[in-house]
């Protein structure tokens, strides 16, 4: 959807900016560009973050989409830079735009289809989690701030007929689209340097560990948490009596993972269990 909906509307931005003339509409089509290398990258990250676990990837693949979310990050420099390059250049030498209406109408046109694509993909990356589709939609909604920009500024030369304010708006839209690919690469990197999952979640599930704490007999410790795209994973360490048996230590471990679960319904939880009574149980405290 995503890649139908920017080669749409590269040809509907490329056609309003051929008919006019304004710098503001061709950076706008410069980014609809952008869209289409980014939508073919995060396809194929995509593809690659849903395979199984291997032998050489026994956690998953789906870090895979982290990759994407900073190629796409680039690109948006890519495409900043190319509109704020031509903004100086038209902002110095101005010239007069044509048919303005009718390129102001097709950019309307394309603007709709990136919003409701952009919706779609947010409510669905919301849905799995996904950094990829996330970025995308973040990306494109972005763009139908740009094309609104670019819109007003277009309009807006329509009604003083001062060319200028073109290259001017064109210039802002630029350096929002670059704010946006900051954005975009400070959150894939801090997927990929495993990220802890957000407070309220932790919040949870540190919760659910309080109903089966027992001071001096059943406590945790060593709690973390991360995320690596669409999964979320939590390691804990279960410290109970050392008389009680495997069984019954394993058991309580495992009514206490399933509450978790419960809680946080995908996570992968890993617990380790320890005899609360001995030294070495807490030497790794400092660790974590």
């Amino acid at each position: 959807m995503s890649i139908a909906a920017a080669v749409v509307t590269i040809i509907l931005k490329g056609g309003a900016a051929w008919l006019t003339g304004s710098v503001g509409l061709l950076s706008d089509a410069a980014e609809s560009l952008v869209n289409l290398v980014a939508a073919i990258v995060a396809f194929v990250a995509l593809k690659v973050s849903i395979k199984p676990a291997d032998d050489n990837h026994p956690y998953g693949h789906s870090k895979a989409e982290y990759f994407s979310a900073v190629i796409e990050g680039v690109m948006i420099f890519v495409a900043a830079a190319f509109i704020i390059a031509t903004s100086v250049e038209r902002l110095i030498n101005p010239r007069p735009l044509e048919r303005l209406g009718l390129g102001l109408m097709i950019s309307v046109v394309a603007a709709i289809i990136n919003g409701v694509v952009g919706y779609l993909l947010l409510r669905k990356g919301r849905e799995t989690r996904s950094a990829t589709l996330l970025a995308d939609g973040k990306h494109l909604l972005t763009d139908i701030v740009t094309s609104a920009a670019v819109l007003l500024g277009v309009a807006l030369v329509a009604i003083t007929q001062q060319p200028r304010l073109d290259p001017i708006v064109a210039l802002l839209a630029g350096l929002n689209i670059l704010w946006t690919g900051i954005a975009l690469i400070r959150d894939s990197v801090n997927g990929l340097m495993d990220i802890a999952l957000p407070e309220e979640t932790n919040e949870k599930l540190e919760a659910v560990l309080d109903r089966f704490r027992q001071p001096g007999a059943i406590e945790f410790h060593a709690f973390r948490t991360r995320r690596a795209g669409s999964r979320q994973f939590m390691d804990v360490h279960v410290l109970v009596p050392g008389t009680w048996s495997v069984y019954r230590g394993h058991d309580l471990t495992e009514d206490v993972i399933d509450a978790l679960v419960e809680v946080v319904p995908d996570i992968r939880v890993s617990a380790h269990l320890e005899p609360i009574d001995d030294p070495r149980s807490y030497a790794d405290e400092d660790d974590y």
